[in-house]
């Protein structure tokens, strides 16, 4: 009698079967428990490792975990602690007067990283503000220049914490600003992400930056790395953008180191930006912001107090400001708090821009509930996206906003980069982070909330700017895209959560 093919391996393939199952059930599981996830992610999550065993569980191990990883996250804390502790020694800041609705905000605001709202701060949209209104990349290249113009002005310290710094125009004047502050004995940090940066760290600036005597960090540079697969996801980022020079100027805003014309993605280009200089006592909050950062990871002794022992000067026709910063290191979805406590604050107008639209429920319910308050309430998105995923997602949105009342805009003359929002010309928000889950729930983010009428009114001028040229969305434009079109945007709206 001839045994059946493959008899043999019978119970090697069965156990096999069987162990390839058990790893199924597991990271289905995993996916299923882990702490701090949303509903919609968990879901999406587990129909994915489910429907795509194989490539399912190959993904959740690659992005499916947010952590850090636990020695980097331990790390973090302990400089927390002490950075804190430093600034509990400092003078408490003077009391100041609020406008009407921003306390709250400011109060929620404080809960992530401890911060108090301080007044006396001098904040400056930097741009033209003769320049035309289809011509915003002037805008962009004017505060490249004032930025270059202070740090040529620099004598203590350069501090620099940035997602893409690129070898361009403006990237190299930039290099060549910070490395002749170092050789005249500036001390010069440098701290950039390993990703977004990596073509910058690859070039001969890099090396420039070096020889000059500038300390350097590439940062999550391991955490892309196979041995940290199980432990955390390699595509977490560090999407800062703060310039802090002699503890007395700060720079905040959605602004990479680079032209305009972007050249590693031309095709949208402009970018469109928005950049603010702050003078005052909230620099010594970006200087902590920029330490909770660079201490971690370059192990650097004696800074701890660095931005607690800093004075920056009060200026009595200043506004009331408050810097944080949000990410893996934080408190569970706090910027998409911060984001819906601002839009429910507005009671009269509320504008947003922003480039990467794909929020969570919460930020979707309340933007469209804005309207039936009474809210006039403008979103601007960019027409040209440079992810195609992104803009997928944030087109199946737009039928429901319409719906609601939300006067939806895009614009057409390049990506419009720029993170803002203003609630009822008295209070702004601006910084890196987006309105999509990778800003809320993966990367570093830094924000800068404002309650002043005066630095409102100059963002609100240039938000209208952007709204002057372009293009109104209107209910009857969405219901004319044909079933195909919305198939494909709500399929990839569906798996927003895993991207």
């Amino acid at each position: 009698m001839v045994p059946e093919a493959g008899g043999a391996h019978a119970p090697l393939q069965w156990t096999i079967a069987a162990l390839a199952f058990a790893a199924h059930l597991l990271v289905a599981a995993r996916a299923l428990t882990r702490a701090n996830r949303t509903p919609a992610s968990r879901a999406a999550w587990v129909a994915v490792v489910m429907l795509a065993p194989g490539v399912g569980m190959l993904a959740y191990l690659l992005l499916g975990e947010t952590s850090i990883g636990r020695a980097r996250f331990r790390r973090v804390e302990q400089v927390l602690r002490r950075m804190t502790a430093a600034a509990a020694l400092a003078p408490p800041p003077a009391a100041v007067a609020v406008v009407d609705g921003a306390v709250p905000l400011l109060e929620l605001a404080r809960t992530i990283n401890g911060l108090p709202a301080v007044g006396g701060n001098r904040v400056e949209l930097l741009g033209e503000d003769g320049s035309p209104a289809d011509a915003p990349e002037r805008d962009c290249r004017r505060a490249l220049d004032a930025l270059v113009a202070d740090i040529e002005q620099a004598r203590e310290s350069v501090h620099i914490a940035v997602y893409i710094w690129l070898d361009d125009g403006a990237g190299g004047r930039l290099a060549d600003a910070v490395a002749a502050a170092a050789r005249r004995g500036v001390a010069c940090r440098v701290m950039v992400d390993a990703l977004g940066s990596r073509a910058f760290i690859d070039g001969p600036r890099w090396q420039q930056l070096a020889q000059a005597g500038v300390r350097q960090l590439k940062t999550l540079d391991d955490i892309h790395r196979l041995q940290h697969v199980a432990f955390s996801r390699m595509d977490l980022r560090d999407h800062r953008k703060i310039v802090v020079i002699d503890n007395r100027i700060g720079y905040c805003g959605s602004q990479n180191l680079a032209d305009p014309e972007f050249r590693i993605k031309p095709a949208q280009a402009p970018w469109i930006d928005l950049l603010l200089r702050c003078q005052g006592p909230v620099v010594a909050q970006l200087q902590f912001l920029f330490l909770s950062g660079w201490i971690p990871e370059s192990g650097e002794a004696g800074l701890d107090g660095y931005a607690a022992a800093a004075a920056p000067a009060w200026h009595d026709d200043g506004c009331v400001a408050m810097a944080f910063e949000t990410g893996p290191v934080a408190r569970h979805n706090v910027m998409a708090d911060v984001y819906v406590a601002c839009i429910y604050a507005a009671r009269r107008e509320l504008v947003i821009t922003t480039p990467y639209f794909v929020p969570d429920e919460s930020i979707l319910r309340a933007i469209c509930a804005a309207p039936r308050r009474g809210v006039r309430t403008t979103l601007v998105l960019p027409r040209r996206n440079d992810s195609w995923l992104v803009g997928q997602a944030s087109r199946s949105t737009y039928g429901d906003l319409l719906r609601s009342g939300v006067e939806l805009h895009e614009y057409p003359l390049g990506l419009l980069h720029a993170k803002s929002m203003t609630v009822d010309g008295q209070v702004s928000l601006v910084g890196s982070a987006n309105m999509d889950r990778r800003s809320l729930e993966l990367n570093f983010e830094n924000s800068l909330l404002v309650a002043d009428p005066r630095v409102t009114a100059a963002i609100r001028q240039r938000q209208q700017r952007y709204l002057s040229v372009s293009v109104q969305v209107t209910v009857e434009q969405v219901q004319r895209w044909s079933f195909a079109t919305r198939l494909v945007q709500n399929a990839v709206a569906m798996m927003s959560p895993v991207l």
